[in-house]
């Protein structure tokens, strides 16, 4: 990889609804550069209003990369973006000195800026089966195997996450040895410098923002997104906040009235532990999305 230590990674992190996509582009627009989404939901064409992802006039403000550029039918992961995504700087700092990227998705953040560990990926057999008893016995079976393969991992990970329980299961049966024996979380040195803003501001202001966004989802037509993704509903990429409460009232199994409001507690939740991820994290730069003036001085 060629060195570019005068080159610039500018990340934009921050929970859910608190504006990362506006101050991506406002940097991109600075700098005359481009943007690298490292959303692991909006990497998919199908999702586009239940993940807010970027307009058609947002992305002709900037170029975007990582923006539906998969199908929901695809296998990706943490480690494959990482390699997509470094290619993919790298090539930009031919013509760039900065480039932005932005997203809320923790883990594919790491990835980029520290790197993260090689894990074999299971067969497609495999994948099916697991996901096929989730579906029929849920989640409590995937927290038993995995408490079963790997007592370790268990005692850290997120149990309420069915993607981070099945991939911790799947590498444990394909490499035959716990999966937190390969979780080196050896830091990677990267040729180019990295900086983090990171977006944050009061709760209740964070709270109306989500519920005004999911408002908003509804007024654009999430409810024929949901219509046409209810037949692969099974999908891993369709376990989303936003979805999968409609598709449980599609189902008969609660009130219109009730999904909606599920929405946006479940979109509260998760923006509580995004700002608990990043706020754990070293060296990033806090700022109120208003404090553009600030944030461009770094």
């Amino acid at each position: 990889m060629t060195a570019t230590k005068h080159k610039r990674l500018v990340v934009v992190v921050g929970p859910t609804a608190i504006g990362k996509t506006a101050t991506a582009i406002r940097l991109a627009q600075h700098y005359h550069t481009e943007i690298i989404s490292a959303d692991s939901r909006q990497f998919y064409k199908e999702l586009k209003i239940g993940v807010a992802a970027p307009s058609d006039a947002e992305l002709a403000t900037a170029v975007h990369h990582f923006i539906g550029h998969l199908s929901i039918h695809d296998y990706y992961n943490a480690s494959r973006f990482e390699n997509d995504a470094i290619q993919k700087i790298q090539s930009l700092f031919e013509k760039h000195d900065v480039v932005v990227m932005t997203g809320g998705s923790g883990l594919y953040i790491d990835a980029v800026c520290n790197g993260i560990d090689e894990l074999p990926d299971p067969s497609p057999e495999l994948r099916t089966e697991l996901k096929t008893r989730f579906q029929k016995e849920g989640i409590e079976t995937l927290q038993q195997l995995l408490q079963t393969y790997d007592p370790e991992y268990y005692r850290v990970v997120d149990t309420k996450n069915p993607a981070r329980l099945l991939r911790a299961i799947e590498v444990c049966i394909t490499a035959g040895q716990p999966y937190s024996s390969l979780r080196t979380q050896k830091m990677e040195e990267r040729p180019f410098e990295v900086i983090i803003i990171g977006l944050h501001c009061e709760r209740a202001s964070l709270n109306e923002r989500i519920h005004r966004r999911v408002d908003e989802m509804i007024a654009s037509g999430l409810l024929n997104e949901v219509e046409q993704l209810f037949p692969v509903r099974h999908l891993n990429a369709l376990n989303t906040v936003g979805y999968k409460e409609l598709f449980a009232w599609k189902e008969g199994k609660i009130s219109f009235e009730q999904a909606v409001e599920d929405i946006k507690t479940n979109t509260r939740r998760y923006a509580k532990r995004q700002m608990t991820w990043f706020k754990k994290k070293p060296n990033i730069y806090w700022f109120l999305p208003e404090q553009w003036g600030e944030i461009i001085l770094l």
